[in-house]
């Protein structure tokens, strides 16, 4: 068979190329990337992981990194439209081209080695950054992270954002189960950030396996706000800086992202990244769609929340607490088929007035509005059933009135097609 051409054509052809869609296991990836010299690089490298939070950090630390000059390359998943929105350098997604040259090296060097879908992206982004001699880069873990593909990069620096309950079929069914797994990027005698103070002893026992040095939110290092959307401060033993402004990122809990950025900036570059200028430029130019959105379309205010597991519910439910509106909430829910969908409305549900269940379709996890209502515990009210997001998101438009505000949550594969539907991507 000839290599595939386009961009599309690539994606589709790496869907089977390896049996298991996900499969944990460094080898393959590893014995690839070593042929491709990818695991020879020195440029530095941050690696960020957790149950939430991760992504939206992520983002905050390679705009940080941009702000002071940097070249800096981010690598992320999943996306919520187009592809390239997962290497990003400088806060750009890359050329469809980029990845297609990377996706060619790929292919000529894993010979008989099967991939997965997110090993060739993870792969395809480290051969992205070292072409564009990025200057440092930012790899957010896919799954768990002892076994990402991610975890072939022995990073410098550490971030694990939190632990919760999520992906219960790949990393168990406890957290001391999940913070093993995710505790498997840190390295032995480099900093870790830790994003919560409320870690299970796993965490903790692998730090001190490591002998990591640790750097924990509320207790080595503090945000302090000034008010909700007003400027904070940042405080630790590394550095100390005031009047910072609010996170462009809507969500109170997006201070204590930024405050976490801005520790493994600092760990990564050192006291002279302790300026507020380049800090403040990128707090104030972040865009990262899907957290905790916020946009108004003809007259009605649109929320769209990719929380897709109980805590991010959670957060999600809180925010929803705190924004002041006059009339119904009206949720848009569409959850894939492995997830804690009665948790996820559950925790919602003293929220929404009226529920609206997308079905999920063209993912392999997806579900119907059917199958997901059967999974829920009985909610304050009864849940419409629509097919597909589009059909979810008219119906729910037809039904808000003036006041009310429609939140579309659950997965990236529901709010990327609702900003689509919308015309807002």
């Amino acid at each position: 068979m000839s290599p595939p051409r386009s961009l599309a054509a690539w994606l589709n052809y790496q869907q089977g190329v390896h049996g298991p869609t996900i499969d944990l296991t460094l080898e393959r990836v590893r014995a690839v990337a070593m042929r491709m010299g990818l695991l020879a690089s020195s440029c530095p490298t941050v690696i960020v992981g957790g149950t939430n939070g991760k992504g939206s950090t992520a983002t905050m630390l390679a705009a940080m990194l941009t702000a002071r000059g940097q070249r800096a390359g981010l690598f992320t998943s999943p996306h919520l439209l187009r592809y390239t929105e997962r290497v990003q350098i400088d806060g750009v997604p890359v050329e469809e081209a980029a990845l297609v040259t990377a996706f060619e090296r790929i292919e000529a060097a894993r010979g008989q080695i099967t991939l997965t879908f997110f090993e060739y992206n993870t792969l395809a982004a480290l051969e992205v950054f070292r072409i564009a001699g990025v200057q440092s880069r930012v790899l957010e873990v896919g799954l768990g992270g002892r076994l990402d593909a991610t975890n072939i990069v022995d990073a410098d620096v550490a971030v694990l954002c939190s632990v919760g309950l999520d992906h219960r079929d790949w990393l168990g069914d406890t957290l001391e189960q999940i913070g093993a797994e995710k505790a498997g990027i840190f390295r032995p005698g480099r900093p870790v950030v830790l994003g919560s103070p409320d870690m299970p002893a796993s965490v903790w026992r692998e730090i001190g396996a490591q002998d990591c040095p640790v750097y924990t939110a509320t207790r080595d290092f503090h945000a302090t706000l000034h008010g909700e959307g007003a400027s904070w401060n940042y405080d630790s033993a590394l550095c100390r800086l005031t009047q910072l402004p609010a996170p462009a990122l809507p969500g109170q809990i997006q201070y204590a992202n930024a405050a976490t950025a801005l520790t493994a900036l600092l760990l990564l570059q050192g006291p002279g990244a302790c300026v507020e200028g380049p800090v403040g430029r990128a707090l104030r130019g972040l865009r990262l769609m899907g957290r905790f959105q916020i946009e108004r379309v003809a007259g009605v205010e649109w929320i769209f929340d990719v929380a897709h597991n109980e805590p991010a519910a959670q957060v999600l439910a809180r925010a929803l607490a705190s924004r002041p509106h006059s009339g119904r909430t009206l949720a848009v829910v569409g959850i894939l088929a492995d997830k804690d969908a009665a948790a996820i409305a559950g925790a919602l549900d003293a929220q929404v007035d009226s529920w609206v269940l997308a079905g999920v379709t063209g993912e392999a996890r997806g579900q119907s509005a059917e199958a997901l209502a059967a999974r829920l515990a009985p909610l304050r009210s009864v849940p419409i059933r629509c097919p597909d997001v589009a059909q979810a998101c008219a119906h729910a438009r037809e039904l808000a009135r003036p006041g009310d505000r429609i939140v579309v949550l659950g997965s990236f594969h529901v709010v990327g097609p609702a900003l689509a539907w919308l015309g807002l991507y």
